[in-house]
């Protein structure tokens, strides 16, 4: 097979770091442009030394033509709005476009809208879009040209659901997602939250019942309950450079014991290369995901108040972020979904 051209526009940021990682170690791409807006270029190891010896690509600034000219793929590690005006030249341009930030992730524009107060100005382009979540819509992924990855947050909501959704066994007014999250889920630039001073030593909670995930989460367990779903998501800042540990309660409404529900996972993840189901008895930890794009999930069945907690764990910068987005690209290409991915 020959090597897929491939470029990053946003190459500054930490999901851009680790796709960096990704794709250079991957035996079926080439990554031959770093984009980002700069004045003037920059050598990739004077912001991310770790890759000295690696490569020798510079960061420009991202000039759509030029990149048009030189990769047929194209990933946009950038804010939401801004992936909107950089995506239409390189759909247009017929190239495949891998969106890490959420402009294309919803399917109503209008929740969207609602969501991140602003007006989408890519409505066309999100017509198109596939939800990237490989464990639930590979076969959507495989003929997609653009990508809206998953939130790091939703990531580990959804999968740690997604099994229940159709089953009928539990409430689906009643979920509860509390998720702890390193500090690298807040980005590269440093805020008075995210200072080492601040967030050191400490565990908070923030943006209960409005963070611009929830509406994510609701819109994808709903469309895969096939009625609607409301989640109370509470997340929190804590002392870690990353991964996420979401614990998740749900009420039940039908009789069922442990051992179906657990085989109920097992069989709806079989043969996942990413998801890996603890046995019983067992629960996950972020510390065994860190820097890895695995989703470990862990079950219990309280039957004292007739709940059942589910555990996930991620690496928020890989199976949250950038290996989920490697993950896409290597089911559009046709290579081996590991490729690229520890």
């Amino acid at each position: 097979m020959t090597k897929q051209s491939v470029a990053i526009v946003g190459a500054m940021g930490f999901a851009a770091r680790d796709l960096i990682a990704c794709l250079l170690r991957h035996p079926q791409v080439e990554l031959v442009m770093l984009g980002d807006k700069l004045d003037q270029p920059l050598s990739l190891v004077s912001v991310y030394p770790e890759f000295r010896g690696q490569t020798d690509l510079v960061i420009e600034n991202a000039d759509a033509s030029r990149i048009n000219s030189a990769a047929r793929i194209v990933f946009l590690a950038l804010p939401h709005k801004v992936a909107q005006g950089y995506a239409h030249p390189f759909c247009e341009a017929g190239k495949i476009v891998i969106d890490l930030s959420a402009d294309f992730r919803f399917d109503d524009i209008s929740l969207y809208e609602k969501t991140y107060a602003i007006l989408h100005e890519a409505k066309d382009l999100n017509k198109k879009a596939v939800y990237g979540l490989p464990e639930l819509f590979r076969k959507e992924i495989r003929n997609a040209t653009l990508i809206g990855n998953p939130g790091c947050y939703p990531t580990s909501i959804i999968l740690g659901c997604a099994p229940l959704m159709e089953t009928g066994w539990i409430d689906p007014a009643s979920i509860i997602a509390d998720s702890k999250s390193g500090v690298s889920g807040a980005g590269r630039a440093a805020t008075p939250a995210t200072h080492y001073v601040s967030c050191n030593e400490s565990i908070r909670a923030y943006a209960i019942g409005s963070h611009r995930h929830t509406p994510e989460v609701e819109e994808k367990l709903s469309r895969l309950s096939k009625e609607k779903v409301t989640v109370q998501f509470t997340p929190h800042l804590t002392p870690m450079d990353r991964g996420i540990l979401s614990t998740i309660y749900m009420n039940l409404r039908k009789d069922v014991n442990q051992e179906k529900i657990q085989k109920r996972f097992e069989e709806f993840y079989s043969g996942e290369p990413f998801v890996r189901i603890l046995p019983q008895g067992q629960l996950p930890s972020t510390k065994t995901v860190s820097c890895t794009n695995f989703c470990d999930i862990g079950l219990v069945l309280d039957s004292r108040t007739g709940r059942l907690i589910v555990v996930s764990a991620i690496d928020n910068l890989l199976k949250g972020a950038s290996g989920q987005a490697v993950q896409c690209m290597n089911i559009i290409l046709g290579c081996e979904e590991r490729a690229g991915l520890l």
